[in-house]
């Protein structure tokens, strides 16, 4: 029976309401339920209940209640797609399958036999029930239409369609000659599919991993890490080959970690892609940083800083000499501030030089350098050399050792101002990692002019945020006086524009500690990080807690992603 013949049937629309729906649906072209509950001829909980009634089984309301990861693990990416289906629970050997007809028996024995579990059957709105499917197994959707045309084929064939991936400098004769393996073909669409869709999803980074019996493909989205697919280990061999070949790495070396470079058009765009591989106990593990020149904003006002802190760092980056140091742990968005202070100090009439591993954008009017260690050329004898090329600015990568941090030092002295990172916590932290590497407290003091430390945080989904409420025990512990709190918790949903993470995009927090006359006498004095932080708090500097809480202020982020990184202080 169709869905508008059992919503008459039990009395929950009139015929003339079914007759507008229709008209309506007819020029939308989306879903008779869909149309009805946007008409508001019905609610999407009375949809289920007629259903459910109809069907004589359970219903599930996948909007309140999302199935989590684990769950979606069990079944496969084509199956769900196929039988448009998915998983919402588990008890023992029983799985608990949301569908839209309950009754398709066909369904119901093949997801039995695929997966092992006694199947109970739930009926669901079939429009959450696919938000799901392309949320959480598009790409395996994907990777299953390629596996399909591998079956279909041994040959190669085209991958330089519209939204795959244009190697430059290299044809795809080249590739298929170079790669000796029976898998090569079904490789190299596989590869042309994962960097595709990982440019499409905006991904930073994409990791292939070999074990034991199987392999997975994980995309790192918005800083956290998601499983999308879990292709036969018996491609990784060959995957890895052709990821190798396109980087122009050796082939042949599998014992020892290479770097290589992909440069492609991806989308009608052109993406650089940053390669490592390293060998692992069942394989060689692929990496590929993917970075899109189109996708970067390089502006400071846009990254997120309050706008004290950003005119203390604009004031630091715009002394005409000393050394500006910017600090987080990997993946915190150092180097894109850095480029965005470069591309705002750019002037034909200054000198910006830069030595970078690896060079990660290419911006024009500034002299960028390529480390390379192997051949000795270091950022300590890229820094020495470039005091010989008359600069006014030097951004080096990151100082690492006391002999680039003696360098960049001397660079400052002498009339130059550097820019470099450090991996530190926090900004105070900063200055006890320089004196961990050996160098003076007053070399310090008399050439560092501002230390910036910073977080990336996960911002709310626009399309499905909502408010939510916590308990005064989980404000307590963020380290919040609940009566103080005098403003509004959000968080997503979970939707397609976000693919159910509840998540869409990043945004920084920043804490700059200008070094002033009182932590320049702290410095002097070798005081620890609590001493040095407790002065700049009092100098004016916001911390990155109070940075990250203002955004949690203005509905910007959530509790959870504050906590997750920033501490109490």
């Amino acid at each position: 029976m169709k869905l508008g013949e059992v919503l008459l049937n039990q009395g929950l629309i009139s015929e003339d309401m079914l007759s507008q729906a229709l008209e309506e649906q007819k020029a939308d072209g989306e879903r008779l339920g869909a149309t009805l509950i946007r008409m508001g001829f019905i609610s999407e909980d009375e949809l289920l209940q007629a259903l459910s009634k109809y069907f004589g089984v359970r219903s599930v309301n996948l909007k309140a209640k999302q199935p989590n990861e684990s769950v979606l693990k069990l079944l496969p990416g084509d199956i769900a797609a196929k039988y448009m289906v998915v998983p919402v629970a588990r008890f023992g050997r029983k799985l608990t399958l949301a569908m839209l007809d309950p009754q398709d028996v066909t369904a119901i024995e093949d997801i039995k036999f695929a997966t092992g579990f006694e199947i109970d059957p739930v009926v669901a709105n079939i429009e959450d029930i696919i938000k799901i499917i392309e949320s959480h197994y598009r790409v395996q959707r994907i990777f299953s239409d390629v596996m399909f045309e591998m079956d279909m084929s041994d040959a190669i064939g085209d991958i330089d369609g519209p939204g795959e991936v244009q190697v430059k400098e290299r044809k795809e004769e080249d590739l298929s000659s170079v790669v000796d393996d029976s898998d090569s073909g079904p490789a190299l669409k596989l590869a042309s599919k994962i960097i595709s869709d990982a440019v499409a999803m905006n991904v930073s980074d994409v990791h292939i991993e070999p074990y034991e019996n199987d392999m997975r493909v994980r995309y790192r989205i918005d800083g956290i890490l998601h499983e999308v697919m879990k292709p036969p280990k018996k491609l990784n061999r060959a995957l890895a080959t052709v990821i190798k070949v396109m980087a122009k790495l050796k082939v042949e070396e599998k014992r020892l970690p290479q770097d290589g470079r992909i440069k492609a058009r991806v989308h009608n765009k052109i993406i650089d892609i940053r390669v490592s591989t390293v060998p692992t106990l069942f394989g060689e593990k692929v990496a590929l940083r993917v970075l899109d020149r189109a996708a970067i904003q390089l502006n400071l006002d846009l990254l997120g800083f309050e706008a004290e802190t950003l005119k203390c760092f604009r004031r630091a980056i715009n002394t005409p000499y000393g050394i500006v140091l910017v600090t987080g742990p990997t993946g915190s968005g150092k180097t894109t501030t850095l480029y965005s202070a470069l591309t705002e100090l750019n002037d034909p009439g200054l000198n910006i030089i830069t030595a970078e591993d690896p060079i990660e954008y290419s911006v024009g009017g500034i002299n960028q350098l390529q480390v390379n260690e192997r051949i000795g050329l270091t950022f300590a004898s890229a820094l020495r050399s470039y005091l010989r090329q008359d600069p006014n600015i030097i951004m080096v990568g990151e100082i690492r050792d006391l002999e680039t941090a003696e360098i960049a030092i001397r660079a400052s002295l002498t009339g130059h101002l550097v820019l470099s990172t450090v991996h530190t916590n926090s900004a105070a932290a900063t200055i006890t990692r320089l004196t961990n590497m050996d160098v003076e407290p007053f070399l310090i003091a008399s050439t560092l002019l501002a230390v910036q430390s910073q977080r990336l945080l996960r911002k709310v989904c626009p399309k499905c945020r909502k408010e939510v409420e916590y308990p005064d025990e989980a404000l307590i512990d963020a380290g919040l006086v609940p009566k103080k709190v005098d403003f509004k918790f959000y968080r997503g949903d979970g939707c397609k524009h976000c693919r159910g993470t509840g998540y869409k995009g990043r945004i920084g927090a920043f804490e700059t500690m200008l070094v002033t006359g009182t932590i320049r006498e702290a410095i002097l004095q070798k005081a620890s990080i609590a001493e040095i932080e407790k002065v700049a708090v009092g100098d004016g500097m916001i911390t990155l807690r109070d940075s990250a809480l203002r955004k949690l202020h203005d509905g910007v982020t959530t509790l959870e992603e504050v906590i997750r990184e920033t501490k109490v202080e």
